[in-house]
């Protein structure tokens, strides 16, 4: 703290609210932190006698602190979260925040669509969640289409069949769009879909309880029948849900904070219409928080991005709830409140959030253990003495030469470091030409790496055998750069895992660890990461090129038609689906080139 006398500065500060950025040297932001008097909070953290050792390393390297005084703590808070958000100090805790969540959707249609979405909230129709994650929605899509018949299919496909699709046949959809139910029960059972996710299944058991007895009585068994085998339905899905239900409760978000050896896990529980939705957990980085820091900065950090519910109830209590409170409530137009869950069911969820982020935190710890061993055994095989501290591993896809692509996946100490994936679309390789494109892709990356001065990695591993292990090591030559250790994972004689063939650059034969080796199970894991990243990559490669070259060689079908077709379909599926009626009411679409389509995309037919 040369030339910076904390004594002096805190005694010229007002006590009043307002945010303080502690510098160092060369005057990068250390630390940003509000209060609600600058002269209490400053001078706290120089009195020695309080400090935690934490806190300590961070007094050790100011110097020089700069604060601008608000009107109020709500400004203060706002003023925070603004500066931690754009600098991103190395001492704040940080939230790592970049999920986001999914929802269920009803359109505004006249014959609603039932789907998954992710995005923004400004959308015509209705939204019900958020939901923790993708599986979910889908979990809780399968029921609903299985209950209510409700489709799924996009609107451009619904307004060109002629016939029912498959979804009908199988029971997931009422068939709207040819008129084989009408719009007043369709919108009767769009009605029952949206009482349910409030929370209300009662309501639509006891409907359909009524409308069973009043189709015995008219003596029409056949639809009784089907409405008791669909109450059944309903009452089995309610009965399966593990969740507390409180019909008419507030919309509400749990959060609970559980901090083991230094490391923080937050639980974050989503309720709505008295169910709950499940669980996401988030890991933030706090240099120098405790539990309750963490908790306000998730606050501030979380839902100063985000639309919040009307409640959020919390495991801590936190000094700033009231401030952020005011401000989301000013940025929502309607009262949000903030405050710990103490009694009764709120208390219950929120011991439920604290059990899933103890839980969690378990997990990840044995994980990270689980990992430093594979990693330590790993470090041993290679000769590296120690185990690597970043491993990339490649691999190539493609179908019979079609849509090359290569992937690079990356792992750290930790595991994976998937903001640091990348993928390669190969050109100018011969179809087939595994090592070929696998010298582009290393060509690629390892100059790239080298024109930057970005990190290598420690271990360098690629899916293939003694030839892929050849082209990397001529890549690294051209290049002259050095890996510690670079390898090649090959798979048995019966392709089966635990049979791999490990090829080490400099040793002249393969090694094959034994299945229970923990070094194999890491490079396996590495190796099946790689794989799957590539598969993915190539199949939307794959599809993406198909759906144009299936329709290239039609005659008389030129750009601009074939753009129009897939986007009146929904895709090249429902182009496929179509019949020539279809095709033929599609914009530029006459009744011959729609004959000329359907014979091309179905050759044989008829």
């Amino acid at each position: 703290m040369s030339g910076f006398d904390p004594k002096a500065f805190v005694s010229t500060l007002p006590a009043r609210p307002g945010v303080y950025r502690m510098l160092d040297a060369d005057r990068e932001i250390l630390y940003v932190g509000k209060a609600r008097s600058l002269k209490a909070r400053v001078g706290s953290y120089f009195r020695a006698d309080q400090l935690q050792p934490k806190v300590q390393s961070l007094v050790r390297l100011i110097a020089g602190i700069e604060v601008t005084v608000t009107n109020s703590d709500t400004e203060a808070l706002l003023l925070e979260h603004n500066l931690i958000k754009r600098h991103r100090p190395r001492f704040n805790v940080i939230l790592r925040d970049d999920k986001s969540f999914p929802y269920l959707h009803i359109s505004a249609h006249e014959f609603p669509r039932l789907s998954f979405y992710r995005g923004s909230r400004k959308l015509a129709g209705r939204l019900y969640g958020p939901y923790p994650n993708a599986g979910a929605v889908h979990e809780t899509l399968n029921q609903l289409h299985k209950l209510f018949h409700i489709r799924s299919c996009k609107d451009s496909y619904f307004a060109n069949r002629s016939r029912p699709c498959l979804e009908y046949q199988i029971g997931r959809c009422s068939a709207p769009c040819t008129g084989l139910i009408s719009r007043d029960d369709y919108a009767r059972d769009v009605q029952s879909v949206d009482l349910v996710l409030k929370g209300r299944a009662a309501d639509v058991t006891a409907r359909l309880a009524q409308d069973m007895d009043q189709a015995a009585e008219r003596l029409d068994f056949e639809r009784a029948a089907a409405l008791r085998d669909q109450l059944a339905a309903l009452t089995d899905v309610q009965s399966r849900q593990v969740v507390s239900r409180s019909p008419g409760s507030v919309d509400s978000d749990v959060i609970a904070v559980a901090e083991e050896g230094g490391e923080f896990c937050v639980a974050l529980m989503f309720v709505r219409g008295g169910q709950v939705l499940g669980t996401t957990t988030f890991h933030p980085r706090a240099p120098i928080g405790d539990t309750k820091e963490v908790l306000s900065a998730f606050l501030a950090q979380h839902y100063l991005e985000r639309d919040p519910p009307a409640r959020i109830l919390l495991s801590h209590p936190v000094e700033d709830a009231e401030a952020l409170a005011a401000s989301l409530t000013q940025r929502a137009g309607r009262r949000v409140r903030i405050r710990p869950g103490s009694r009764g069911l709120p208390q219950r969820w929120v011991q439920l959030a604290m059990t899933n982020a103890r839980n969690e935190l378990r997990m990840r710890k044995a994980s990270h253990a689980g990992l430093a061993e594979q990693g330590a055994e790993l470090g041993e095989f290679l000769g590296l003495g120690r185990a690597p501290a970043r491993i990339e591993c490649f691999d190539v896809s493609h179908t019979q030469g079609e849509a090359t692509g290569a992937s690079c996946v990356v792992f750290g100490p930790a595991g994976p470091l998937k903001g640091e994936y990348r993928r390669f679309n190969i050109a100018g390789v011969e179809g087939g030409d595994d090592f070929g494109a696998m010298r582009q892709a290393l060509t690629r990356r390892y100059r790239r790496r080298q024109q930057e001065q970005a990190a290598l990695p420690d271990l360098l591993l690629l899916d293939g055998g003694a030839g892929q292990l050849a082209e990397a090591a001529r890549v690294l030559d051209e290049l002259a750069l050095a890996i510690p250790a670079v390898a090649a994972v090959s798979k048995g004689a019966d392709r089966r895992a635990g049979q791999e063939r490990i090829f080490l650059l400099g040793r002249k034969t393969a090694s094959i660890l034994p299945p229970d080796s923990k070094a194999l199970h890491l490079i396996q894991r590495v190796r099946d990461e790689a794989h799957r990243f590539a598969i993915s990559g190539h199949r939307r490669s794959r599809a993406r090129s198909r759906q144009t070259s299936m329709l290239e060689a039609v005659a008389g079908l030129g750009p601009a038609r074939r753009r129009a077709l897939l986007q009146q379909f929904g895709g090249l599926q429902g182009v496929l689906r179509a019949g020539v009626e279809d095709l033929a009411r599609a914009p530029g679409i006459g009744p011959a080139l729609a004959q000329a389509i359907f014979e091309h995309l179905h050759p044989g037919a008829g």
